[in-house]
């Protein structure tokens, strides 16, 4: 199969190779909470957007290059288990299309001058930069995503830090509860959205011997601690209030009806079905909230409200 998938990637251009290998993909999708938080700092501290546009530009120069070194230097570690599952088999660093070395040293010279672009806007958005990277690549990539059913939560750290790199790019402190919500609402969404990937690829995981819920615990398990974790979505919303009741109403309703698909579809749907209408869902949880906070902030820097 490994062979197949070789010859079939063969001749893909240079591009489409540094894509697959810092996860393009990814970087677009995490730019979203980047810039939700970021544009939710720039209307809590009324500041202007061309005031703040080299905070702007720097911020997501930065963060793309942390993420694609985070990309790079996972499908450099995970060369042995990609290769087993079916969708990461054409992945260049599977193919052999791009070399070890060459993905050491891209990811590394990603690492660098992304956390110094971060650094440039406030050194905490630097330090954030450097402590979403060092999360996902040694305790998620290098020990947990192997080893243990909690991969995901350790993993849901790195995964959440990009909404605390757009506010810090801003302004140097994080402690504003709206951003620690929304911080928070990105890690725990993170459970309900890859329990159901690894339902959906529960046969894969388990060929890859990679530990997730679903394959070491069975659905059951899974659907308890997913409910368990989309109670604590919704009541983290409330968090959100501190800043406008608006937002805090969206990401509640938004929360609730997770909920609600996943105790409707579990009862009514086999176990494929389900996860997929989370998955789906899931998507559109974050595509809403983001967005929402991201027009609602331009909206209120724009008009002053």
């Amino acid at each position: 199969m490994k062979e197949e998938a070789t010859l079939k990637m063969q001749g893909r251009p240079l591009s489409k190779i540094l894509a697959l290998t810092v996860k393009t993909g990814i970087i677009k999708s995490n730019l979203i909470p980047m810039f939700a938080g970021l544009t939710l700092a720039l209307y809590t501290y009324n500041f202007g957007l061309l005031e703040k546009l080299p905070e702007i530009l720097l911020a997501f120069i930065g963060s793309s290059l942390v993420m694609g070194a985070a990309g790079a230097f996972n499908n450099l570690y995970d060369r042995d288990i990609d290769s087993i599952m079916k969708r990461t088999q054409s992945r260049p660093t599977v193919t052999g299309e791009i070399k070890p070395q060459q993905v050491l040293w891209l990811g590394s010279l990603m690492s660098v001058f992304g956390i110094l672009a971060l650094a440039f806007t406030t050194p905490l958005a630097g330090f954030l930069g450097f402590l979403g990277l060092f999360f996902y690549v040694v305790p998620y990539t290098m020990w947990s995503k192997r080893r243990t059913i909690y991969n995901t939560e350790i993993g849901s750290i790195s995964g959440a830090m990009p909404p605390l790199i757009g506010w810090a790019a801003i302004h140097p402190d994080i402690t504003h509860p709206a951003i620690l919500g929304l911080f928070i609402i990105t890690v725990i969404w993170q459970m309900p959205h890859f329990y159901a990937i690894a339902i959906r690829k529960h046969d894969e995981y388990k060929a890859a011997n990679v530990p997730m819920l679903p394959v070491v615990k069975g659905v059951r398990r899974t659907y308890i601690q997913t409910n368990i974790y989309l109670i604590v979505l919704i009541g983290i919303s409330f968090l959100l209030g501190s800043l406008s009741l608006g937002l805090m109403l969206v990401a509640l309703l938004l929360g609730i009806i997770w909920l609600g698909i996943s105790v409707y579809g579990y009862k009514r749907m086999d176990p494929e079905k389900w996860a997929k209408s989370l998955f789906i869902f899931s998507l559109v949880h974050m595509t809403v909230l983001f967005s929402t906070v991201i027009i609602y902030s331009i909206m209120g820097i724009i008009f002053d409200l």
